[in-house]
């Protein structure tokens, strides 16, 4: 069977992808589980280009007899009162040791006096598949939203309880985990990734 490795140690976002992607038939694991420990400087200015330098990485150091596509993916907060900070540095913001609990309540502090219609922001994620032959393929997907004033909710991680849906009157922290992955960012890139490996490189 051909495996799919994610490039990730975030057990949240492995479970969104083992979600996604478990109908194409693929054993989906972790770099971790996969034996590959490699430590990657993403230094690109995009989620695009950060995503194709993890898995080609990747996807250079597996295996030789391994039959596997690497998947990794570059995701993050743009706030636009704050010139889309923190972007691509989203998981580094304030030290990438730094609980998202103190991180969303500087963004939240950073926004005070700033009026609801000019909370404006967006997720973005980005995905790379690669292969030991070179072969790379990319997508991308969003969601816009709204800052909110506190963090709300239990459900999913990072910037997710301040991070609010209009049209839903909840952060994306109060949806189900199928709601999420309905209408999320990497919800949308993973579908779209998984057309792409369905059609070119699941052989």
């Amino acid at each position: 069977m051909k495996k799919l490795i994610f490039a990730t140690g975030n057990q949240g976002k492995l479970r969104e992808i083992r979600e996604i992607m478990g109908d194409l038939g693929m054993e989906i694991l972790s770099t971790k589980e996969a034996g590959i420990d490699l430590s990657v400087e993403e230094n690109g200015t995009t989620f695009r280009e950060n995503a194709v330098i993890k898995a080609s990485a990747c996807a250079a150091a597996l295996p030789s007899d391994m039959d596997a596509i690497v998947m990794a993916d570059d995701s993050g907060l743009e706030v636009d009162a704050l010139n889309k900070e923190p972007g691509v540095y989203s998981a580094r913001y304030m030290g990438e040791d730094t609980s998202y609990r103190i991180k969303n309540r500087n963004l939240v502090e950073r926004l005070e006096g700033v009026p609801v219609e000019k909370r404006t922001a967006r997720f973005v994620c980005a995905i790379a598949a690669a292969t030991k032959d070179g072969q790379v393929f990319t997508t991308e997907g969003t969601i816009e939203g709204k800052i909110g004033y506190e963090e709300r909710g239990e459900n999913g991680f990072g910037y997710d309880p301040i991070f609010y849906l209009p049209d839903m009157s909840r952060t994306t922290a109060e949806l189900s985990p199928e709601e999420k992955n309905a209408i999320s960012h990497r919800g949308n890139a993973l579908r779209a990734m998984k057309e792409i490996i369905r059609s070119n490189l699941k052989k």
